[in-house]
């Protein structure tokens, strides 16, 4: 089973950037981005095939998050931009054979980074 580590993540301001990183112990068909609020489902946020470089994103933050990978590391990226007080969230990076925009096709999680987006 293909292991997940997290990094990056913390408290910012409103407006402010962060980037999570996530690597994989070994070579997954895609990796991708979920996070929960308290309270509220676990939603997508992003997600890559690392080979092609496809990505895809949810409509909440198309435009403000950018996900990239490392093939060499086998770590993606999530770069958040201007951040807003609904983006906190626990983010958790997951892998998938054959589709990381569902949650039920896991295979793997991580071990889940805070995001805080104070005013």
């Amino acid at each position: 089973q293909v292991q997940l580590v997290q990094s990056g993540g913390g408290s910012v301001q409103v407006g402010g950037s962060l980037r999570l990183s996530c690597t994989a112990s070994r070579y997954t068909y895609c990796l991708g981005w979920f996070r929960q609020a308290p309270g509220k489902e676990r939603e997508g946020v992003a997600s890559i095939r690392p080979t092609s470089g496809i990505t895809s994103y949810g409509d909440y933050v198309k435009g403000r998050v950018s996900i990239s990978r490392d093939n060499t590391k086998n770590t993606v990226y999530l770069q958040m931009n201007s951040l807003k007080p609904e983006d906190t969230a626990m983010y958790y990076c997951m892998a998938s054979t054959f589709n990381c925009a569902r949650e039920d096709t896991a295979v793997s999680w991580g071990q889940g980074t805070q995001v805080t987006v104070s005013s």
